[in-house]
């Protein structure tokens, strides 16, 4: 071989030394040698978690991170959700976000994940078990659902009630727990499952899962009042719940003689509140949710520090007309820092 031909190849030998190197270091930051951090919704149009995605994005702008997202094409949709977790470890994510739409059956994907290096945070939904993930981003659902419990006591003191509660999915961690927390505010014995045949609290005549879906709740409650009219309580999932059980009550004529309550703080639901629609819902903070979690997986990319346990993002009472010995903010509040 003559000298020309070994500089030749010795180059070659070099430049593709390099390459090899440079796709090392990529792995594991898409292959860019920037962070990349997943988030993954239950849906990308309910508002809560379009909020919970600008939060993410603005986190990831300032940590100067890749943010890669996916979401369910509905609430429930478990199997979009799994192929998420796949393409994103595929893709090489340090870690993943995700709330959750099948609390127990996403489990095995995640623990491939993790298997593989990736860290998983739950954000707003615990999974079951809370320990299939790294770390839990949320509201204390429970105490979400009991603040609405102790403000619907306070109102209707010991007024005979019959509660109709406008539930989730059957079996999702959330659902029950909020559904639970309601229960335990109001001072009810506490029902196994949040679904149409765990009726056994007192007081409570009907529940009916909708998905927190407006129009599947309007027809929920037209439900409960063919099954009970006297009906002057309800309990319900989340606002755009609400929102349809108070179109069913209207039509019935009963709008005035039925309190509602509610969980989430959007800007929507709070609007509702100032209305009159909703008398108080329990509001949270979904952007707070993703920014700690974007941080967290960015500190672990860069130092190997890993979160752990339950963080707690906060949630408060939201109402125009207070109760005493329940602790709320005025709508004002809400209004200002409600979301969507």
């Amino acid at each position: 071989m003559s000298s020309r031909a070994v500089r030749i190849a010795a180059a070659c030998f070099a430049l593709t030394t390099v390459a090899l190197a440079a796709t090392a270091c990529g792995k594991g930051s898409g292959g860019s040698g920037q962070i990349e951090v997943g988030l993954i919704t239950k849906t990308d149009t309910n508002p809560y978690f379009v909020k919970m995605k600008e939060g993410a994005q603005k986190a990831a702008d300032a940590a100067g991170v890749k943010l890669v997202t996916a979401a369910g094409k509905f609430d429930g949709d478990n199997a979009s959700q799994v192929t998420a977790i796949e393409n994103m470890v595929a893709e090489g994510v340090k870690g993943i976000m995700i709330t959750a739409s099948d609390t127990k059956a996403i489990v095995p994907a995640i623990a491939k994940a993790r298997a593989k290096g990736v860290e998983v945070f739950a954000l707003d939904t615990p999974t079951e078990p809370q320990s299939a993930v790294d770390a839990l981003f949320a509201t204390n659902n429970f105490t979400a659902g009991q603040l609405i419990g102790k403000y619907a006591k306070a109102v209707e003191g010991d007024k005979p009630v019959q509660i109709a509660m406008i539930d989730l999915n059957p079996g999702v961690s959330v659902g029950i727990l909020r559904h639970n927390g309601f229960l335990s505010g109001y001072g009810a014995a506490q029902t196994t499952q949040d679904t149409a045949d765990a009726v056994s609290a007192p007081n409570v005549v009907c529940a009916q899962p909708a998905q927190g879906d407006q129009a599947k709740a309007q027809s929920a409650m037209e439900t409960c009042l063919q099954k009970d009219p006297g009906i002057n309580v309800v309990y319900t999932i989340n606002e755009p719940s609400a929102l349809g059980a108070y179109t069913a009550l209207k039509t019935a004529g009963k709008e005035n003689d039925t309190l509602i309550v509610s969980v989430d703080g959007g800007c929507t639901g709070v609007q509702g509140v100032k209305d009159g629609k909703i008398a108080a819902t329990s509001q949270q903070y979904p952007l707070k949710m993703a920014q700690e979690g974007v941080q967290a997986i960015v500190d672990y990319a860069k130092t190997g520090k890993k979160t752990t346990g339950y963080t707690d993002t906060g949630v408060n009472l939201i109402t125009a007309k207070p109760q005493a010995g329940v602790d709320s903010k005025d709508v004002q509040y809400g209004l200002d820092n409600c979301w969507g």
